[in-house]
């Protein structure tokens, strides 16, 4: 098919554009599964709206209508309907007849997609969007150009112009790559940036209660939940660092829970206990695989605040409360979330014992009414008599480690899941082992409490991630003159992400292109671009040119205008190539295709006989071509030296009946030849 390939790079291009408002999660899923069939169709070569244009489009008003009616109720966002109408309008477009109108619109609707996902994500998945569009149209595009200037009835070249194609779309991203850097222009943030929910569902978050027992799967998601960026930044790839959400004081013998209660209705700062010299600073952004609205801080936070709020719609500064456990929450609802928090050094927790309300003191030396009494007894024969609280929690930790092993494939709820891990199945995940070391030192008199939050952290350029596997739980141990002591039952080995390293290496490298994406392109701005014209000019901090300055540019001043001076030279000479070469005229494509129409037929032409001579010497002779030859003759002369140019699909139709001659031509003179040996048979 003449236009086949074109086509369907339209479609696809159009797919891409739509595909970059998809990935944003927020398009209504109808929407997708509505475009995906049209995009089906239109590939199948099926224009199912081609004959009911004006039904359709009376469906697509319906529609918006009904798009118009949701907004207005306040159950869809005003943003997300005109992408989802968008979307619509151009799958109406990909299943109507194709013509040059119908190209264009295509394109138009592909160019409004792009823009709404710019509206309603910026994630890398968007940027890899976006450049498919622009490869996928701008080939189809140029491809319409090269079927324009190919008489109708004639193959196109694809092969012998793919190369120039290529050739151009190059320098037109390079091109496009060139305005981004150096044109002025706002962050991308500064706009309003907009969080969008993802495609798969939340996969961890905090609830007022942990219950023992069951299987542990989330140490086997390698989803990332939270990115960091930390203040001094420590000199390690991987982070031996637990990130806290919240503390339980409270076990029933199934579940954690914990007395306190909120404090205050909220502000923008809440400071959990006093400062020290060597604060840790975070600047921490809650992913929407997060799924809470707890913060979370390097152990042991100080000072948490300067919060926002991301939404589909924009980011807003947000209210925080501290609740009991030293929790903190968004008061304001978001799918994500970003604030800045401090923490104390490692090595404890200050007096924030003694901050504790009275009930939640004495609430850390709480036991189940049904406790089994083997624990106490056995806490008590490991410990043989040790008193302090640091060395009997370490001990116990280290009985634990040795006596049980890890495992993530449990059965369900059990009667007293405590005593199962410890005498029965002995073997347990983090949960586990933290409610053993808790109740064993309260089992002593040692005050103690469940820990929540994540373990680790992978630096992946300069920002740490964590992931939803790093999920765990852990101890906090009340020593004298020192506060609380984290102190860790479960193996080294199994505290972090659990998942499977390939999945991880993937998800890392993933997440080392979706950093440098939101380094280079959605956080690029106005100040970027001076930084980058500086370093152009001016040579590296340190060098030889510092010391001795001279009036003249540096070299690289020189060899960048250099290299800019001989871009521009080779694009204005392929430039003035390809506006300076004659185009031919459209009769006289049109008389090449004739001429390659004619070649086709049995015909005797005299050397160096032009068509106008054919013309004629058939006319004489009677020629069967002569009818259908003489039109054209005259139409081509006319449109050549006469100034009555072709009319839109004139050619086609005149070839369409040159064609249906000598076909006509070729079947008689077949039939003439087959009459004498039909003869000499008889």
């Amino acid at each position: 098919m003449r236009h086949g390939l074109r086509l369907r790079l339209r479609d696809l291009g159009a797919g891409a554009a739509f595909a970059s408002m998809g990935v944003s999660g927020q398009l209504p899923v109808w929407t997708l599964a509505l475009y995906g069939l049209a995009l089906l169709c239109a590939l199948m070569g099926r224009r199912l709206f081609g004959r009911r244009a004006k039904l359709t489009a009376l469906l697509l008003l319906v529609v918006a209508v009904v798009l118009g009616m949701n907004v207005l109720a306040g159950s869809l966002n005003l943003v997300v309907a005109a992408c989802a109408f968008a979307g619509l309008i151009s799958a109406h477009r990909l299943l109507s007849t194709p013509e040059p109108a119908t190209d264009g619109q295509v394109h138009l609707s592909g160019l409004l997609m792009v823009a709404g996902g710019a509206a309603l994500t910026g994630e890398l998945t968007y940027g890899v969007c976006l450049v498919a569009f622009g490869v996928l149209s701008s080939m189809s595009l140029a491809l319409g150009v090269v079927e324009a200037a190919v008489p109708e009835g004639e193959p196109v070249p694809v092969r012998q112009v793919m190369r120039p194609l290529a050739t151009g779309l190059t320098f037109a991203v390079a091109g496009a790559v060139a305005f981004f850097i150096l044109f002025p222009r706002l962050n991308w943030n500064m706009m309003g940036p907009r969080a969008a929910p993802g495609l798969g569902a939340a996969t961890t978050g905090f609830s007022n209660t942990v219950r023992l027992g069951g299987a542990g799967t989330i140490k086997g998601n390698p989803r990332i939940v939270l990115r960091a960026t930390l203040d001094p930044a420590p000199d390690k790839e991987n982070l031996d660092a637990y990130w806290v959400g919240r503390t339980y004081d409270i076990f029933d013998g199934q579940e954690w829970t914990n007395v306190g209660g909120a404090r205050g209705t909220g502000d923008w700062m809440v400071t959990l206990r006093p400062g020290s010299e060597g604060l840790i600073h975070q600047r921490v952004e809650l992913l929407p695989a997060y799924g809470a609205s707890t913060l979370v801080a390097l152990e042991t936070p100080s000072r948490l605040g300067n919060a926002a709020s991301h939404t589909q719609t924009g980011s807003r500064r947000a209210r925080i409360q501290e609740l009991g456990g030293g929790e903190v929450r968004f008061l304001d609802p978001g799918i994500a979330f970003s604030y800045e928090a401090y923490s104390l050094p490692p090595g404890g927790s200050g007096d924030s014992f003694q901050k504790l309300p009275a009930n939640e003191q004495d609430a850390l030396l709480t036991l189940p009414e049904n406790i089994d009494p083997r624990v106490a007894q056995t806490a008590a024969r490991v410990l043989n008599g040790e008193r302090e609280p640091l060395a009997a929690a370490q001990k116990l930790a280290a009985w634990l480690q040795r006596e049980n092993s890890y495992t993530l494939e449990l059965g369900g709820d059990v009667e007293d899941p405590l005593a199962d891990f410890l005498f029965e199945r002995k073997a347990g995940h983090c949960e586990h082992f933290a409610t053993a070391l808790t109740l064993m030192l309260r089992t002593q008199g040692f005050r103690a409490r469940l820990a929540t939050g994540f373990f680790g952290g992978e630096r992946v350029n300069d920002v740490y991630i964590v992931r939803a596997g790093d999920a765990h739980a852990w101890t906090h141990v009340l020593v004298p003159g020192r506060g609380f002591v984290t102190v860790d039952a479960t193996p080294p080995a199994h505290r972090a992400s659990q998942a499977s390293e390939f999945l991880q290496d993937l998800l890392g490298f993933y997440e080392s292109l979706e950093e440098r994406w939101r380094s280079a392109v959605v956080d690029y701005s106005f100040r970027d671009q001076l930084d980058v014209a500086r370093a152009l000019v001016r040579p590296p901090k340190g060098s030889d040119e510092d010391e001795s300055p001279s009036r003249l540019p540096p070299l690289r001043a020189w060899a960048t205008a250099l290299v800019a001076g001989a871009v521009t030279y080779g694009v204005w000479r392929r430039l003035a190539r390809f506006l300076g070469r004659e185009r031919p005229h459209d009769a006289t494509r049109f008389v090449d295709a004739v001429e390659a129409q004619l070649a086709s037929a049995r015909l005797e032409r005299h050397e160096g006989e032009t068509l106008e001579e054919l013309d004629a010497r058939l006319a004489r002779e009677h020629h069967p071509l002569s009818p259908a030859l003489s039109p054209i003759t005259r139409r081509y002369l006319e449109a050549r030296f006469g100034g009555r140019p072709l009319r839109q699909g004139e050619s086609a139709e005149l070839l369409a009946t040159l064609k249906r001659a000598i076909a006509a031509d070729a079947r008689r003179a077949a039939a003439e030849e087959r009459a004498p040996r039909a003869r000499r048979a008889s």
